[in-house]
């Protein structure tokens, strides 16, 4: 194995696993600011309305711009999965070079606006929403008249290391169940999650559970109750064997969720990693006004 290829895998070993918050760092000393080069323009209104359309504050809209506009006006018109005229066909109408339509179409692509379906471009359909609650991926699209879905990867048991020991309350070395379970949506691979679960509190769970189902409902049937979580959520890159798994592209940004969930007693249930496509889902959350 090369270099490249042994940090390659040691980085994608690492990425499996929950990832712990960051430690405290230390307050960042005062530091004077410099003065800018170019005076500081007000912010006008008209500034604000230019920065919406996607006006830089001085010069031009990018041509590609100004057709990924045009093509995204041309969606609206569209059902979701009808395909879209061929990169010619809109290079001819807007009087542009068809590298100019590619990369309109390519950001539209990341921003999910468009899908391929075989050899064609396609108009995508909304966006999945989920809301940052502590429910399970089942229940979450099924509050969306979705029809959710689950692949099983792998079931196993493996030895905690001190990082998952310490996320699931159990001592580095003991047994905990890894389950992989790739992510459905009206048929759709979406994502791909990584469970794990101590072996010592629910030893019954590879002989009783059902992955085709909602895991959340079974450890529910074992008398949890689930109290409180700690998420955290990151845009990242999938890996290749991630890739292949989801059937998504390698540029494809993919949002990371990695959430430590808790019973009403504190105690740890559960440690997840969830890889979701970024062109395809958005979250949701709820917030409160802290207390003084």
């Amino acid at each position: 194995m090369t270099g490249h290829a042994a940090r390659s895998a040691r980085l994608a070993d690492v990425s499996s696993l929950p990832v712990e918050p960051p430690p405290a760092t230390s307050p960042v000393p005062h530091v004077a600011p410099v003065a800018p080069v170019a005076p500081v323009l007000p912010v006008t209104p008209a500034m604000l309305a230019a920065s919406r359309a996607g006006v830089p504050e001085r010069g031009e809209l990018p041509k590609y711009f100004q057709v990924k506009q045009k093509i995204d006006a041309v969606l609206d018109e569209l059902g979701q999965g009808t395909p879209l005229p061929t990169e010619r066909e809109f290079a001819e109408r807007f009087g542009v070079s068809r590298m100019t339509v590619r990369q309109a179409i390519r950001e539209l692509r990341l921003e999910g606006r468009v899908q391929r379906s075989g050899r064609s471009t396609v108009a995508a359909g909304p966006k999945l929403v989920q809301p940052l609650i502590l429910a399970s991926y089942t229940e979450g699209l099924r509050r969306q008249g979705r029809r959710p879905g689950r692949e099983l990867v792998a079931f196993e048991q493996l030895a905690a290391d001190p990082a998952l020991a310490s996320g699931l309350g159990v001592q580095a070395g003991a047994p905990v169940f890894h389950l992989e379970r790739l992510l459905f949506a009206d048929e759709e691979r979406v994502g791909l999650e990584s469970t794990y679960l101590s072996v010592e509190r629910f030893p019954a769970l590879a002989a009783d559970f059902d992955p085709r189902t909602s895991l959340y409902a079974y450890l529910r049937t074992t008398g949890v109750v689930f109290a409180d979580a700690d998420e955290r959520i990151e845009t990242v890159l999938a890996s290749p064997r991630e890739v292949q798994l989801i059937g998504t592209s390698p540029a494809l940004p993919m949002l990371l969720l990695n959430r430590v969930s808790r019973d009403r007693d504190g105690l740890p249930v559960e440690c997840v990693r969830s890889l979701y496509r970024g062109d395809r889902f958005s979250f949701t959350a709820h917030l409160i006004a802290e207390e003084s």
